[in-house]
């Protein structure tokens, strides 16, 4: 009734005739089922009359459902390579401790370690291993780079289940006999040393980076060929994590 007196109000100042034809424009623009006429999509130059706006209105209430049948909006989401992963299905991912003797959580990486020291890796140790697991992965990389993607310094995986820490200066060779049967893969760097570990060397006056140490218990021994990139380890790991430790260091280029 509302809709209908200002129709009969506006009709007043505009004469019947035009009256009679905003009736029917209006009657296309309405929501399905209102009449027996098929709605037919029109595009309207200005302000359309306030008819149509609520009529608009509630057939986008209406259709909005329809076009989800759970009635839920969907948002588009793109995960990164690291929150895709999952442990096994009904599991739980368990927290490991993951510690260095070398530096503490969060603070500086020793230049030894570093491109413009020696360059060797840190030595590493862990702890609360969950039950179950077959073998350890670790993955090191730099957030910060000024690339697209975190910057590789790191790619050691089927590290032996009863291994509990990397001793400093891991041999640079994709296969390895400390740890007994480990392999590494690739860095980021697209020449020279380009498989095991390459430590911090971030551009000069960049500020401070971050440098992420992440260790995966996993529940099976995977078969897999030395000399993977960052992406392909994550995911052949995919549904295989029993736990992951973390640990962080800094390092700057001033």
């Amino acid at each position: 009734m509302g809709t209908l007196s200002r129709m009969i109000g506006f009709g007043s100042l505009i004469g019947l005739p035009a009256l009679i034809l905003l009736a029917m424009f209006c009657e296309g623009c309405g929501p399905p089922g209102t009449t027996n006429a098929t709605p037919q999509p029109f595009n309207i130059v200005g302000e359309a009359p306030s008819c149509c706006q609520e009529a608009n209105q509630e057939t986008s209430q209406q259709v909005s459902p329809a076009a989800n049948p759970q009635g839920t909006q969907e948002v588009a989401q793109t995960p990164s390579v690291e929150g895709s992963l999952k442990p096994k299905e009904g599991g739980r991912i368990m927290k490991m401790k993951l510690t260095s003797p070398a530096f503490e959580p969060g603070q500086p990486i020793p230049k030894q370690y570093t491109g413009e020291g020696a360059d060797v890796s840190p030595p590493l140790e862990w702890s609360n291993v969950p039950e179950g697991t077959q073998e350890f992965a670790l993955i090191c990389d730099d957030p910060d780079a000024p690339t697209a993607e975190p910057w590789v310094h790191w790619v050691i995986y089927k590290i032996p289940a009863d291994v509990t820490k990397l001793p400093e200066g891991i041999a640079k060779t994709p296969k390895l006999s400390v740890p007994p049967g480990a392999l590494q893969g690739k860095n980021s760097w697209p020449s020279g040393q380009t498989i095991g570990y390459r430590g911090p060397m971030p551009p000069p006056g960049h500020g401070r980076h971050r440098y992420y140490f992440r260790l995966y218990a996993l529940d099976k021994k995977l078969d897999l060929e030395p000399g993977l990139t960052k992406k392909q380890l994550l995911e052949a790991m995919k549904g295989h994590i029993l736990g992951e430790g973390e640990l962080m260091g800094t390092y700057e280029r001033r």
